[in-house]
């Protein structure tokens, strides 16, 4: 997968940037980087299994900041 996608950081990044990641629309999948690594590895999910992950992370109480 290679394009020019707008990638928003998690808002639980520390200061210094560790521990995060972040994540891109491509207009039909929802795409996951480590914010230290931005030239490696994505995983990609469909939009449905995104939405999935984010209405379960709500209903176990995590604070979801990728909609």
């Amino acid at each position: 997968m290679n394009g020019s996608w707008s990638w928003r950081r998690s808002s639980f990044s520390d200061a210094a940037g560790n521990q995060c990641v972040e994540v891109a629309w491509t207009g039909h999948d929802v795409l996951v980087r480590d914010s230290k690594d931005s030239a490696g590895g994505r995983l990609a999910f469909s939009s449905d299994s995104w939405g999935r992950f984010i209405a379960s992370a709500d209903e176990a109480g995590a604070v979801s900041t990728f909609r």
